[in-house]
């Protein structure tokens, strides 16, 4: 690629473009821009504006490297150490789920039931980097939330992620599995984005998926519910009468996952779907 890179930030995308599309990469043309950016330090304006910009010759050694690495199928999150969700940028690393589009649904769903100005208590089970919670967090002042997760890496990352979004004075984060040792009834909102995918799935999972997410964050055991069998009854004693609680399901998962939610006793239990018209999250109440 060195070779067929011209020293200017179009040239430079057109080039990164072309090898991603040779790889078969999903998007090449915007992470080609994103790994141009980030190797640059130049925007989209700036691409835009000034394309015959030259780049150095460090500049476009870093791109270089960086697209080989995106060309092998690693993720731009990966490669960048970051990634965007909702209206925040989180730090993200191996140890943690990249965030994903798809679940910004549980986001919407939180903002519109506790309107700005509301003071309510979240939890979110399984935190990871923190995208939920502190997405709910960083719109909601008068909010406060706990997260959970059984991995020490992944809590770390969540912890770096509030202490960069000054919400670490609204968000505790707790090593412990799920919900263990929760109080009852503590909260107004849970939410968790649990491993939803089939033991015996994961192996046909594209690349990016497969060889770079943490296989603790993908695996849902044989039928992929392991997860919602413990959670359901988990989440229905942490919530205060009335309160809400969102979980994320794979897009085929919705007949399985709404009764274990309706048998643990919630009512008004709905199937929301994500922006590509896809089963996303199962969601429900706690009786008053």
């Amino acid at each position: 690629m060195n070779e067929d890179f011209a020293p200017t930030l179009v040239g430079a995308w057109n080039a990164a473009r072309a090898q991603l599309e040779a790889a078969r990469v999903d998007s090449p043309v915007i992470d080609a821009r994103l790994l141009l950016e980030a190797a640059t330090g130049a925007s989209r304006t700036d691409i835009i504006t000034d394309p015959r910009r030259p780049i150095t010759p460090e500049m476009a050694a870093t791109l270089n490297s960086y697209v080989e690495r995106r060309a092998r199928r690693e993720p731009v999150s990966r490669i960048l150490g970051r990634k965007g969700f909702w209206k925040i940028a989180l730090q993200v690393t191996s140890d943690v789920l990249t965030p994903r589009p798809d679940t910004e649904v549980i986001v919407d769903l939180a903002l519109k039931a506790f309107p700005e100005g509301r003071a309510f208590t979240m939890a979110d089970l399984g935190v990871g980097s923190g995208a939920i919670l502190l997405s709910v967090l960083a719109e909601r002042p008068a909010a406060r939330g706990l997260g959970t997760d059984v991995s020490l890496e992944a809590l770390a990352v969540a912890r770096e992620n509030a202490a960069n979004l000054d919400l670490n004075n609204r968000a505790v984060l707790l090593r412990t599995s799920w919900a263990d040792g929760l109080e009852d009834g503590g909260y107004d909102l849970v939410v968790s984005n649990p491993p939803y995918i089939p033991s015996a799935d994961i192996a046909g999972l594209e690349p990016e998926v497969r060889d770079h997410e943490p296989r603790l964050a993908l695996d849902g055991g044989p039928d992929g519910l392991d997860a919602y069998r413990l959670l359901a009854p988990e989440v229905m004693r942490l919530l205060r009468p009335g309160g809400l609680f969102a979980v994320e399901i794979g897009h085929d998962q919705a007949r399985a996952v709404r009764p274990l939610f309706e048998q643990a006793g919630a009512h008004g239990v709905q199937v929301v779907r994500d922006l590509g018209d896809r089963d996303r999250v199962v969601t429900g109440e706690k009786p008053r």
